[in-house]
């Protein structure tokens, strides 16, 4: 799944006229280059969520030859439901088998190995297996010394989630890369917990849902920017001439 329906507001003046999915790094949209990324690491099949500036992406996709045929659309025009709520809303695409299903957000431009991302998760117990990173930034996830998830924090202002999270020596302390593997059987964690509507993955994440198994995998060399704003935007199109 790309998410896509984001309203891209650190991203003004563009996104006032267009969606976040189509701003153009090195010409071609986000979108394109997160799909072929993802058809040339071997996935075939795709769901997009769509809110601002709906139209726009779903002409995209209906105008464009793409290297993967199989799009859904999951339509939020009627209501943003923000990370999770838009993951949980697609649920009919991404919960068709038992397989896993890849989860990437659109304004994330990167080197990582999505195969082997998947099949770590393939090879897990895990319900959730995040991709991350000692990417520079100051809000971080916390994970035990076998990188299972403890929770959240934040570099400068010292917050964390939950309020009563100890980091310990061993513990890793690592940035959320916005690309993660979830397999289906969390749709009903979602919804027995209560989390209906729209809500931020993180929430989710963080919930401390006993029996809800989230890790990390870090891969070497990777590399990661997230375009969501002009100056990083303004990199990732430097490193691509």
């Amino acid at each position: 799944m790309i998410l896509c329906a984001g309203l891209g507001t650190r991203l003004k003046p563009w996104t006032e006229r267009h969606p976040k999915a189509l701003v153009p790094v090195g010409g071609i949209p986000m979108l394109r280059r997160v799909i072929d990324r993802l058809s040339a690491q071997g996935f075939d099949e795709v769901t997009v969520n769509v809110h601002h500036f709906a139209d726009q992406i779903i002409d995209f996709l209906d105008g464009h030859d793409l290297p993967i045929n199989n799009v859904s659309v999951s339509d939020e025009s009627d209501k943003l439901l923000d990370t999770g709520g838009g993951i949980l809303h697609a649920e009919k695409y991404l919960a068709g088998d038992s397989r896993p299903f890849l989860v990437h957000n659109v304004d994330i431009l990167s080197n990582a190995d999505l195969e082997a991302l998947y099949k770590t998760h393939e090879d897990s117990a895990s319900h959730v297996t995040l991709l991350v990173s000692d990417r520079k930034t100051d809000r971080k996830l916390v994970f035990d010394r076998n990188y299972s998830l403890k929770g959240w924090v934040n570099l400068t202002t010292g917050q964390m989630r939950p309020a009563s999270l100890e980091i310990l020596p061993g513990d890793h302390v690592l940035a959320f890369s916005g690309i993660y593997v979830m397999s289906p059987g969390v749709f009903d964690i979602m919804k027995e917990n209560g989390f209906k509507d729209a809500f931020p993955i993180m929430d989710l994440f963080l919930s401390g849902i006993s029996g809800l198994r989230i890790t990390g995998v870090r891969q070497d060399n990777l590399e990661i920017i997230d375009i969501g704003k002009p100056d990083t935007l303004h990199r990732a199109n430097l490193s691509l001439q």
